[in-house]
């Protein structure tokens, strides 16, 4: 019985050790990242996607003291995936130093597309960040990590039909509004200028 004890009591203080382990990055900054719209937990997205299926990669970076932030997308290897929008176009190349003030939160956002090199296959892609003390040469934090682990399916993707807006249809047979009482006010007027 004692040793039960003893043994729950070094279990538990093994597991109270780990819950409050030290981030030294953590008064440097801190980060969300999402795929789709979901943020992530701690593994990669894994979704299967289509040859030319567009979707978003996004990282939320907040900095407790002032910083420059670079940001950019990697691939492993070259031309697997093609991005059509976000703060820098081209693969591997970092966005240019965004310089955020003390307790502030920048949002990077990429619509990326996989082209057909991998189809069949998956490839990671990652999201690699500098932090640098605003006005060092150093970076503070140079890190990164895999947001997306895609299966490229063989498949195209087709982009759905954009769909007309609802406008309702005019039907001609229509007569505009007061026609009568119009009428009515024209023969009245009449009447009076031919009276007069």
């Amino acid at each position: 019985m004692i040793v039960k004890g003893i043994t729950i009591c070094i279990i538990s203080l093994m597991f109270l050790n780990v819950a409050t382990a030290y981030n030294p990055y953590g008064e440097v900054y801190t980060y969300d990242a999402y795929v789709n719209g979901e943020m992530l937990e701690l593994d990669a997205a894994k979704p299967t996607l289509k040859i030319g299926e567009p979707f978003t990669v996004r990282i939320d970076i907040t900095v407790y003291q002032k910083s420059d932030v670079y940001v950019k997308l990697t691939e492993l290897g070259k031309d697997n995936f093609e991005i059509i929008d976000g703060p820098s176009l081209e693969m591997g190349r970092y966005h240019g130093g965004d310089i955020l003030e003390k307790n502030t939160t920048q949002v990077y956002e990429w619509t990326v597309k996989p082209t057909e090199n991998w189809a069949g296959g998956s490839i990671p892609l990652d999201i690699r960040y500098e932090i640098l003390e605003h006005g060092d040469t150093e970076p503070l934090v140079n890190a990164g990590f895999t947001a997306v682990l895609p299966y490229i399916s063989t498949e195209y993707y087709e982009a759905p039909e954009p769909t007309p807006a609802d406008h309702p249809e005019s039907d001609a047979k229509q007569t505009p509004a007061f026609t009568l009482p119009a009428a009515l006010l024209a023969i009245a007027l009449v009447a009076l200028r031919k009276r007069c």
